[in-house]
């Protein structure tokens, strides 16, 4: 397992010059998309297992030129009520302290543009201007949830992006995942970073939104083989 790599950090200072055109941007994702089979949806399009609607996918539906496991300093979070998965959303609070373990893919600006529109609800089809992001580090795009882009750096001659919504984790109620939701973003964490299922689901305890809805055993068992047909484990 690739040992996890931090992003060169941002420079705060910002320039007020236009960015180089970029190409590709490398998208940490957290939450539900580290899985990759979650990602593959948003590429392709369809519906990810325990999700409740159908993504239309991208223009490139072409799998990542690269990924790799990622930390981030900050913090994940779960507050309001997913349409998807029910139960709250993952978010990331990048001015907390704390570490968000993240899947970072290599992707083409268009796909990196396509899968946030489908994360904010809306039609793909159209490149992001990221000349804010890259000068200033945030970008609001609007007042929703995963309608803020946050740059955190560079790695390996690329921006790392990541979309989160404009509020901090204490500014919102917290609101605990469902099992479906959870057990999915486990798994991407567990298999991304090579993490053992305690380690995962201490992790995953600690943010605020899961404790103490969710407990350490319960998570762990989230990360079990499921016999076919089974419901969801833990709590409703």
């Amino acid at each position: 397992m690739t040992a996890p790599r931090a992003p060169e950090p941002f420079d705060a200072g910002g320039s007020t010059s236009r960015p180089v055109a970029v190409t590709h941007v490398w998208y940490a994702a957290y939450g539900s998309n580290t899985h990759p089979e979650r990602l593959g949806h948003y590429l392709a399009g369809g519906r990810p297992p325990g999700g409740r609607r159908d993504v239309p996918g991208c223009r490139d539906p072409r799998r990542p030129r690269r990924s790799l496991p990622l930390l981030l300093r900050g913090r994940l979070y779960f507050a309001t009520e997913s349409a998807v998965w029910t139960g709250g959303r993952a978010f990331y609070d990048p001015d907390a302290d704390g570490e968000l373990p993240c899947h970072a893919y290599l992707l083409t600006l268009s796909q990196f543009s396509d899968i946030a529109a489908q994360e904010m609800y809306q039609d793909p089809g159209q490149d992001l201007d990221l000349t804010q992001v890259l000068t200033r580090g945030r970008d609001r795009l609007g007042p929703g949830r995963y309608e803020t882009l946050v740059c955190a750096g560079r790695l390996a001659g690329h921006p790392v992006l990541t979309f989160t919504a404009p509020w901090r984790s204490t500014d919102v109620p917290p609101n605990p995942p469902s099992a479906a939701y959870l057990r999915h973003i486990a798994a991407g964490i567990s298999a991304t970073h090579g993490w053992t299922a305690h380690r995962t689901a201490t992790y995953l305890a600690s943010c605020p939104g899961v404790h103490p809805r969710w407990s350490v055993p319960e998570i762990v068992d989230l990360l079990a083989p499921q016999p076919p047909g089974a419901g969801p484990t833990g709590p409703p």
